[in-house]
């Protein structure tokens, strides 16, 4: 199999318009309906539903497709030990980090401004709490107990787990050959494999709704509703590899299938101006009509975008190279500063949806210059 060394440019600029995504995702948490975030807001602004509607049954999917993609070469220049290794540092010590520093610090923000409970000391909030030595407080408002948790890093954390599976299957001894290139999916392909997730995520949301996480193996932070769309798509990129799938899609039929995605796009948004998108959708998020809309969508905004980023895109500069560069570290730094701003704007009389814009646009800003500034420091960017 012939190694790609091509620099794909448009790649790298997807990357940052998906780490985009993500902070003005996490800047509309506070102030949007449901769900729970690090800061609370008295008002909420209902249009923002849609926006998490939207974003969430495709943006993370995306970003699993676009990491499963840089997999198999990574694998194949670095060889086993080397790419285990690497894995490791890369996901395993912002995993750490966060899961021993970061999240404790803000989880404990949370507990005094919105819990409820009487004031206590980080240390004993960090012992008593956090890990749950002490008894669970009476009127305990969760999000679940103890508050241990990995938070927003469960998409590091699950690279980390498809990474070492992906060198397991890797070491597996039967012998494999180097078949010829498989031509990319055709449009009846795309539907069949679309419908086949909308009855496979179905199927599971009845048991595992949307928003419910569980401690799988008691470490591993996993919400089972969004798992077979994003393990799909995961694998979806490990093959487009294989067969060099990004670069071959037809024009016509990713800007085909971009078209059905944006079409998709107004039908939440027409059932929340009549008040009927819970009704529709279904609060678990299990209903059939629900999951083959979020299917079909994911689909054609996933592929429809690699299309056309590759196609008005594939270009570069010294900025996009310094944003893309820090993609990553985006995604670790943007909740702290996230939520730091949703603290800063909590007593400034604005309405929730004008806050919204301003953290999502202040946010982007400074954790991509926190990012890129944070990675001139040699030992980080071994890491990040």
């Amino acid at each position: 199999m012939k190694t790609k060394t091509k620099r794909l440019f448009f790649i790298d600029n997807l990357r940052i318009a998906i780490a985009v995504l993500v902070v003005i995702h996490h800047a509309g948490q506070a102030y949007g309906p449901g769900g729970w975030w690090y800061f609370e807001s008295d008002e909420r602004s209902n249009p923002l539903g849609v926006l998490f509607t939207l974003n969430r049954s495709f943006f993370m999917s995306l970003f699993f497709l676009v990491s499963g993609y840089f997999l198999p070469g990574a694998f194949n220049r670095k060889g086993a030990s080397r790419f285990l290794r690497e894995r490791f540092i890369r996901l395993g010590i912002p995993l750490l980090l966060f899961f021993f520093l970061i999240i404790p610090m803000l989880m404990y923000v949370y507990y005094i401004n919105f819990r409820g409970l009487a004031a206590i000391s980080f240390f004993d909030y960090y012992k008593q709490i956090y890990f749950g030595f002490a008894p669970m407080p009476a009127n305990w408002t969760g999000p679940s107990w103890p508050d241990m948790q990995f938070g927003h890093l469960w998409f590091v954390e699950h690279l980390l787990v498809y990474s070492l599976a992906y060198a397991a299957y890797r070491a597996l001894p039967f012998k494999r050959r180097n078949s010829d290139r498989l031509e990319p999916p055709s449009n009846i392909s795309i539907a069949v494999f679309a419908v086949l997730l909308a009855l496979l995520t179905s199927l599971v949301r009845l048991v595992y709704p949307i928003d419910v996480w569980i401690g799988l193996l008691g470490f591993i932070q996993v919400a089972f509703a969004d798992v077979p769309r994003d393990l799909s798509f995961f694998i979806i990129g490990i093959i487009a590899y294989q067969h060099d799938w990004l670069r071959r899609f037809p024009s016509k039929q990713g800007f085909f299938w971009l078209s059905i995605g944006i079409a998709l796009a107004f039908v939440p948004i027409v059932l929340n101006a009549t008040g009927n998108l819970g009704n529709v959708f279904g609060r678990g998020g299990s209903s059939l009509v629900y999951t083959l809309w979020e299917a079909f969508y994911c689909c054609g905004i996933s592929f429809g975008l690699i299309v056309l980023f590759r196609d008005r895109l594939e270009h570069s500069s010294k900025l996009l190279a310094t944003l893309a560069a820090a993609s990553y570290a985006v995604y670790l730094f943007h909740v702290p500063v996230v939520v730091m701003l949703q603290y800063a704007l909590a007593n400034i009389s604005l309405q929730p949806f004008v806050k919204f814009l301003l953290v999502s646009i202040i946010g982007v800003l400074l954790t991509f210059a926190f990012s890129s500034f944070i990675r001139r420091i040699h030992i980080v960017k071994k890491v990040l």
